[in-house]
């Protein structure tokens, strides 16, 4: 990805979204992100983002910024929204990324979900589970659309986000069975190490803090060089 294309980036007003968009502009990468709002646009634009006003909910709007000039390389979202939200972006929102990165031919797709999603949904206790149902249901089905759009992706599950600095302990891992906390900055980290590894294509990956774990369970870590 050295080239002047662009990496597009769905969810960079705050969260992950904000730590990956941090993480990739202090790389060089160009960057060029989708914002519902300009609450946070300067301050984006004043880490070298180029800002694109639009809503993932709204497949016009994406295609305006993502089927532009400039090429993409690679599309990379964190949205979603709350279980008690009316309407989230968790599938819709996505799943219009997923389509119109499919016209623009981006070499790589980056989902960023959370654990209980699919078939992590092993890994959460039923309390947790009835509370983000409505979430995790939505956040399922954007992954299987993914999987089956023919982008080369990553999909990779959080476990529960922390806003603290990154501790360098972030972890990914094929076994859908783990569970534990994760700060936002060390999944920024995960991602952005997923955007360059051929290792990380086409696989949906759990990431948890190798300190921060649910229980004591032993798993397999998945190297992503």
């Amino acid at each position: 990805m050295t080239t002047p294309s662009y990496i597009f980036l769905a969810g960079a007003s705050r969260g992950v979204g904000r730590e990956i968009a941090q993480r990739l502009t202090s790389q060089q990468f160009k960057v060029k992100a989708l914002l519902r709002t300009d609450a946070t646009r300067h301050e984006l634009e004043a880490m070298g983002i180029k800002v694109v006003l639009g809503d993932a909910m709204n497949v016009e709007d994406i295609e305006r910024a993502m089927l532009a000039d400039e090429p993409i390389d690679a599309v990379i979202t964190t949205i979603g929204g709350l279980a008690k939200d009316n309407s989230r972006a968790d599938y819709i929102g996505n799943k219009n990324l997923i389509d119109v990165a499919v016209k623009a031919g981006v070499k790589r797709f980056i989902l960023v979900t959370s654990i209980g999603s699919g078939n992590s949904v092993v890994a959460l206790s039923p309390q947790i589970l009835e509370a983000l149902q409505p979430v995790l249901i939505d956040k399922e089905k954007a992954e299987q659309h993914l999987i089956v759009s023919g982008l080369n992706y990553t999909i990779i599950r959080p476990g529960g986000l922390q806003s603290e600095a990154a501790t360098g302990n972030g972890v990914l891992t094929e076994d859908p069975h783990i569970a534990g906390m994760i700060n936002r900055a060390d999944v920024a980290q995960l991602v952005c190490c997923c955007l360059n590894s051929n290792a990380a294509n086409n696989k949906v990956l759990s990431a948890i803090d190798a300190n921060m774990l649910f229980g004591q369970r032993e798993f397999e870590k998945f190297n992503v060089d």
